[in-house]
């Protein structure tokens, strides 16, 4: 808003030209339409899941093998509506793809990609599998897990949550077609400094 005069009025003057959403806490790239035109047509990407959206995350534990698929169907909590939980009967459903970047002492650096867009949709799935995102105060990625460490990991661990107030998820990478010439675009955005500070922190006391 502060850098164009007009972007698409889709979603309401509070989210004009945002296409689709980042969680709070969460870093990275966001598609922004500023026409109803564009609008429309990378909505209609999105839906036909030719959207190309990549994250990277630091998960608690070690996932079994270098890569797989989470498929689970989500809906709102029922014990807190403000949350997202997998459901065995109704709900959306939802599948993310995940791959190994680098494991650590007790933790795992992820590469995901999204076949679905739903809302937490990576960090309810992560949770679920029992590998929340580290900092996830929501889906148990904050406190917790600090139990199952050594005391002296457990301090050192303790420092770098102190130093990140969010969940650690960033959306690295977006490619698309441009809603007007067809032509394939992409676009990335490196971790955020708190994040990079976080790894190699990670690193060192592993």
């Amino acid at each position: 808003l502060h850098r164009y005069s007009a972007l698409s009025a889709a979603n309401g003057a509070e989210r004009a030209g945002i296409v689709h959403r980042l969680d709070k806490g969460t870093s990275g790239l966001l598609l922004i339409a500023r026409t109803e035109e564009a609008h429309r047509e990378l909505a209609r990407q999105i839906e036909a899941r030719t959207v190309k959206r990549i994250y990277r995350a630091i998960v608690w534990g070690h996932l079994r093998g270098l890569e797989g698929r989470i498929e689970a169907s989500l809906a709102r909590s029922r014990s807190d509506r403000k949350k997202i939980a997998v459901v065995s009967r109704g709900g959306r459903f939802a599948a993310t793809r995940w791959r190994v970047a680098r494991r650590f002492e007790d933790v795992t650096e992820l590469e995901l990609s999204l076949e679905t867009g739903r809302t937490h949709q990576i960090r309810v799935h992560l949770a679920h599998l029992g590998h929340p995102v580290f900092g996830d105060a929501e889906y148990g990625g904050r406190r917790g897990p600090l139990l199952r460490l050594t005391p002296r990991r457990r301090a050192q661990v303790a420092l770098v949550l102190a130093e990140l107030d969010h969940q650690a998820l960033h959306a690295e990478r977006v490619a698309f077609r441009h809603p007007v010439t067809g032509l394939p675009l992409e676009f990335t955005a490196p971790v955020p400094p708190d994040f990079a500070a976080a790894l190699e922190a990670l690193a060192c006391g592993s």
